[in-house]
């Protein structure tokens, strides 16, 4: 009976992998996502992360603080308020490859993002340690944001352990326009 859950377990992965999108799908998509230009300046955020059963665990709201030392470099500096108070800060570190791919870094995520554009499309991917319960888990996320008009963008992202789905996590940013308060 064990190697027949084992099976299936394995199966159920291999067939979740060959459901992936390419990024490249959104070629033709506008507006043409430029991470300097949207990224650029005071963007708000706000999302929740649902388990995998679709029940909303977290709420939360984001500030992002982007500033760009050239077309090629720029920073994310993202400070999350959560429903229940708690506050987390993210500092992003993002850099175009010779290629047009983007790394990203950041001091929660192992090694390196990788994320590519296409369209209006991008889609990161990496592993990011979160801590749960006074444990810290390493959990895979593959990350998609869609730039929808010069102000809006949308992301989801589906967090993974060993093949198998945790949730996902919605969000929404809005570009805050020069002198307009928070």
């Amino acid at each position: 009976m064990k190697l027949k859950s084992l099976f299936t377990a394995a199966l159920a992965a291999l067939l979740a992998a060959c459901g992936h999108v390419d990024v490249e799908h959104y070629a033709k998509e506008k507006p043409t996502l430029e991470m300097s230009s949207f990224f650029n300046g005071t963007i708000d955020a706000w999302g929740m992360f649902q388990k995998r059963s679709g029940e909303v665990a977290r709420r939360f709201e984001v500030e992002i603080q982007a500033s760009w030392t050239s077309p090629d470099e720029g920073t994310l500096d993202e400070r999350f308020i959560y429903s229940d108070g708690e506050k987390q800060r993210r500092v992003w570190t993002l850099k175009r490859q010779p290629d047009g791919s983007w790394i990203g870094t950041a001091d929660d995520v192992v090694g390196i993002a990788t994320g590519h554009i296409s369209g209006n499309a991008l889609h990161w991917t990496y592993v990011m340690r979160l801590p749960v319960d006074g444990k810290e888990y390493l959990v895979n996320f593959d990350d998609w944001m869609w730039q929808m008009d010069d102000l809006s963008m949308m992301n989801r992202s589906t967090m993974s352990k060993f093949g198998f789905d945790l949730g996902e996590v919605t969000l929404f940013f809005r570009k805050r326009a020069p002198g307009q308060p928070s």
